[in-house]
């Protein structure tokens, strides 16, 4: 298999995990900085987001994101090349995934522990998401109705709706919102592939090489 179409092992995902965490430092959270994304939940949201959007965004555009206001001080080439790699590889494989099989794509969400019991947390990997569309807000406004539509139950546990399903929604709306999030991812991602202008030589999303064996 080609490196780069390689499903991160849970090694990875925690190794990515702690540098997008780290890279932040002891700065102040209540400070007005930006700290991009910071847990690999908020990436994977993120990820996905970019991968079903109605037009290529490039790494040049959507990289300076990831880390906000806390680009990382590389220690060495290969340091960069290993992280790099790991963002990478997760998005072919987030891509191959909704391409090929999207009954089998499921987000990473979090996990929380109280008294015992495990809970799903889900607002990371929204909040991650609605970052990734509002670099093409305009483009994506062009799905009308049906986008929205699909897009309200990821847009309810982030910012952008002063987090209404924590803030307003019943117990029984906030259950349906959540479950309502992986089928709408699918049904995005559907959406825009079936809209997308064939691709040209020139035209080709940052997955599509490698998938080439």
């Amino acid at each position: 298999m080609n490196k780069l179409l390689e499903p991160l092992v849970d090694a990875e995902l925690a190794e990515l995990d702690d540098f997008l965490l780290d890279r932040l430092g002891d700065e102040d959270d209540e400070n007005d900085s930006d700290p991009g994304i910071f847990s690999i939940s908020g990436l994977d949201g993120f990820l996905t987001a970019l991968v079903s959007a109605p037009t290529l965004v490039t790494p040049e555009h959507w990289m300076p994101v990831v880390w906000g206001d806390y680009e990382p001080e590389w220690e060495s080439e290969s340091a960069f090349e290993q992280i790099i790699g790991l963002i990478m590889r997760h998005m072919n494989t987030i891509a191959a995934t909704l391409d090929e099989a999207p009954h089998e794509f499921e987000p990473l969400f979090l996990e929380r522990e109280e008294d015992g019991e495990f809970f799903m947390v889900v607002d990371d990997w929204c909040e991650g998401y609605v970052r990734a569309v509002a670099l093409t807000n305009a483009k994506w406004r062009a799905g009308g109705t049906e986008i929205e539509r699909l897009l309200n139950p990821i847009r309810a546990f982030t910012s952008v709706t002063d987090w209404y399903a924590h803030e307003q929604a019943s117990d029984t709306e906030l259950d349906q919102l959540s479950d309502a999030i992986t089928p709408s991812a699918r049904a995005i991602y559907a959406f825009w592939l079936q809209r997308r202008l064939p691709k040209t030589a020139t035209d080709k999303s940052p997955w599509d090489n490698a998938r080439k064996k």
